[in-house]
């Protein structure tokens, strides 16, 4: 199991649309608007960093994305 935290920058006025679609991708365990340099942080959970990566790039190429952050966890 692969986890990481994508943190996304929105266009303005966008995060709420954003967020709803976020939701609906595979993976996404919790999605939720912020305040601060980003808009919006997504917790997602994937078998692999092939399965991860597919997620991370759709979310990438949603309307009203304008750039994502990754934070893969590391493992001890």
């Amino acid at each position: 199991m692969v986890s990481a935290c994508v943190l996304i920058r929105t266009s303005h006025g966008k995060f709420e649309e954003v967020v709803e679609r976020i939701r609906q991708i595979k993976g996404v365990k919790r999605v939720f608007p912020v305040l601060g340099r980003y808009d919006v942080v997504a917790d997602i959970e994937c078998a692999d960093i092939s399965e991860l990566g597919a997620s991370v790039l759709r979310i990438g190429r949603l309307a009203g994305v304008v750039f994502t952050e990754t934070l893969v966890e590391i493992q001890k």
